[in-house]
């Protein structure tokens, strides 16, 4: 019998790993596309849009303090460098503008 594709394990979906990276990943990933540092994968373009690095920035943040003594530290050291690139990113973008 010919295999048309249609198998149980051809239609299966990915999933992603059940890990604290798969949740921290999304919000670094948007926040570097509202930085401009990424292509916005919609528009084809980069396209900047501080206010809303600069929550994704307070979301995890607030991520990082709801979790505070409850992760690995390879959890926290992930976070944290999150954070930082983040953050770096933003104040250097932010004190173009100024200038």
């Amino acid at each position: 019998m010919k295999d048309d594709g249609s198998s149980e394990e051809s239609q299966k979906e990915f999933l992603p790993l059940l890990d604290f990276s798969t949740l921290v990943l999304p919000f670094f990933t948007q926040g570097l596309v509202s930085l401009g540092l990424m292509e916005d994968p919609i528009h084809q373009e980069r396209r900047e849009n501080l206010k809303l690095a600069q929550r994704l920035i307070d979301l995890l943040q607030l991520l990082k303090d709801k979790t505070q003594g409850h992760l690995t530290p390879e959890e926290e050291e992930f976070l944290d460098s999150c954070l930082h690139q983040m953050r770096s990113a933003y104040l250097q973008k932010t004190q173009f503008l100024k200038n």
